[in-house]
């Protein structure tokens, strides 16, 4: 995921968009073919984009006026996971690469597998439980360091350390925080959980796992922060 559409902007079909890439000039240059979620409203094609107040203002050839651009509210951007480079840093996972991963917990206990990672104002792994347990209802873990302990890709799995209770909260309880944290007017420079202690930095291509000592690092440094103007509606 590269961006979410927040709103129309103006009447000529200009949309805001949340960044969620650490590239927006690449992402979002003319001529780039984005897919959407849900699937069917795309994908669409820049023809323009600019910065205002923060935010970034993008213009598809599929959207000719505020009509159109009012259908496209809350839909995701997307692009194709063989478009995204391998990461350079170890520490460092997109989203695909978690996406069906196995987790375990750090006893050996059989969890469930990743089936979405969530970007919210704090960043989640949610987790199908596995066949034959006594769960049934998917889970959200915060991948924080303390909490997702290892990423082993090569052996398909995370390991985590849950808390008493996590694993036993369905995804209402943890989404509505989540979703109370993540408001259509805001913008971050990522979207970042910033334990001060222990993290794991999210950013839209990638995540990172920041070390117990440094703390979290940002991962979208390219995306703008909002200084408090608002949108044209």
């Amino acid at each position: 995921m590269v961006g979410r559409i927040i709103r129309p902007h103006g009447l000529r079909g200009e949309l805001s968009v949340e960044v969620r890439t650490d590239d927006p000039d690449q992402r979002y240059a003319n001529g780039s073919v984005l897919g959407t979620e849900p699937p069917q409203v795309g994908p669409l094609t820049v023809t323009a984009s600019r910065w205002h107040s923060g935010r970034l203002l993008v213009s598809f050839a599929e959207v000719i006026d505020r009509t159109d651009a009012e259908l496209l509210r809350g839909v995701l951007l997307t692009v194709d996971a063989a478009e995204v480079p391998p990461s350079q840093d170890p520490d460092e996972f997109h989203d695909h690469q978690l996406t069906g991963l196995t987790v375990v917990t750090v006893s050996g206990e059989l969890v469930g597998t990743v089936s979405d990672v969530l970007h919210y104002g704090q960043d989640l792994l949610a987790v199908t439980p596995a066949a034959g347990t006594s769960r049934q209802a998917e889970m959200l873990v915060p991948f924080v360091a303390a909490i997702a302990v290892e990423v082993d890709l090569a052996a398909g799995k995370i390991v985590i350390d849950p808390p008493p209770g996590l694993l036993d909260l369905g995804p209402a309880g943890a989404g509505s925080d989540a979703g109370a944290a993540d408001s259509d007017g805001s913008d971050r420079k990522s979207d970042s959980i910033a334990d001060e202690s222990d993290s794991i930095t999210v950013g839209s291509d990638s995540i990172t796992a920041g070390s117990d000592s440094s703390g979290a690092r940002s991962d979208s440094s390219a995306a703008r922060p909002d200084p408090g103007g608002r949108d044209e509606d």
